[in-house]
């Protein structure tokens, strides 16, 4: 797939956002806006990994501003590898999906492997896995001391994919995948993305997206609150950059607070970055980057985002070109599986680019895929 950048105005003008696409004409088809979320999470969990858990004097004292990939071997992380988990899952059972799914999959991909320690994953998943190892049942298996974290929302994406236009039923996709892992805010903030993205698959705006995410979650949850404060600080008149960015982190982040996986505080961080570029995908993922914290997952759900606001081609091609197969560096059942394979699993080849998926049936088969690389091998 050819990915060509684009040069939209300046998205920290301070004009108020639009409930219509407000980038790029004409639009997108589906195919593109699924290739531009799932590319463009993968895409954002990359950049931001160096800068994850980091202040962002710590990131301007390293690299001045990040513009652009700062390692010389750019991966991604547990993001990627979950949505990758998450979007093999939901290919399989479509609409279908139970907890009981959901609860297998752990086991037979992750839990009951034996391949020595468990690695490079969140503390989420870390007690998801030691409850479910000790024959634990969802949703009991998600009763750990992290069941609030972003672990949710970074793999949440391929349920608004494959819901296109349709943001209650990927609320609901993803509360299902989420009942094994996670609870409360957690969940909330799983919701949210999923429902931004399906949103944004059939061509709501900025305004239509957050919409659509805070319409799944009660008004009065902390990751309401959060993605609310965020939003409504990036919307702001500022200076420059770097004085938007501070007043939206100072929004939304609890100050002191030693975690930085924090689903309220992820979540509005990635909205308010979102918010704050206006949907264009570049300025959200750098937004997002630069503001530090929990970077990886900030940055992948703000691409996902604006990846299916404006699709595939709005995301530059270095950047795109640098995303290959997962390394299996977290989850070593899905090594070799490219995050734009689940694109094409998501929406099938036979489905008009107008067209919403059916009800009930996956969004693609496990066939015809990107050469070399077989999802069935993993499931």
């Amino acid at each position: 797939m050819e990915l060509v950048a684009c040069n939209p105005a300046d998205p920290f003008d301070g004009a108020p956002l639009s409930s219509a696409d407000p980038v790029r004409a004409p639009a997108p088809t589906l195919r593109d806006r699924a290739c531009g979320a799932l590319l463009g999470l993968a895409v954002g969990d990359a950049l931001g990994a160096p800068a994850e858990n980091m202040r962002p004097s710590e990131i301007r004292r390293r690299w001045g501003r990040i513009e652009g990939f700062v390692s010389l071997d750019p991966a991604g992380t547990d993001d990627t590898e979950y949505a990758i988990f998450s979007g093999l899952l939901l290919a399989r059972h479509g609409s279908a999906l139970t907890v009981a799914h959901v609860e297998q999959a752990w086991h037979h991909w992750i839990a009951d492997l034996d391949e020595g320690p468990f690695r490079g994953a969140g503390f989420s998943e870390r007690g998801t896995l030691e409850n479910l190892r000790r024959g634990l049942a969802a949703p009991i298996s998600a009763q750990h001391r992290h069941a609030w974290s972003d672990g949710l929302a970074m793999r949440a994406a391929p349920f608004g994919v494959f819901a296109a236009g349709r943001p209650l039923e990927a609320a609901r996709l993803v509360t299902i995948d989420g009942s094994v892992s996670h609870d409360g805010e957690g969940i909330y903030g799983g919701r949210a993305v999923a429902a931004g993205v399906a949103a944004a698959m059939t061509g709501a705006g900025p305004a239509g997206v957050i919409g659509a995410a805070l319409s799944v979650i009660p008004m009065d949850s902390w990751t309401a609150r959060s993605l609310r404060r965020g939003v409504v600080t990036a919307q702001r008149s500022y200076p420059d950059t770097l004085t938007m960015e501070r007043a939206v982190r100072s929004s939304v982040v609890i100050g002191g607070y030693p975690w930085t996986d924090l689903a309220p505080e992820a979540v509005g961080l990635a909205f308010g970055a979102f918010a704050a570029a206006r949907g264009d995908f570049r300025a959200s993922v750098l937004t997002a980057v630069n503001m530090g914290r929990d970077a990886d997952t900030t940055a992948a759900v703000a691409g996902a985002l604006a990846g299916a606001v404006q699709g595939a081609g709005a995301i530059p091609q270095e950047w795109g070109a640098a995303i290959g197969p997962v390394r299996g560096s977290c989850l070593p059942s899905m090594a070799g599986q490219h995050i734009l394979d689940i694109a094409d699993l998501l929406v099938p080849d036979d489905l008009p680019e107008t067209a919403e998926p059916p009800e009930g049936r996956p969004g693609g088969t496990l066939s015809g895929t990107r050469p070399g690389h077989d999802p069935q091998a993993a499931s």
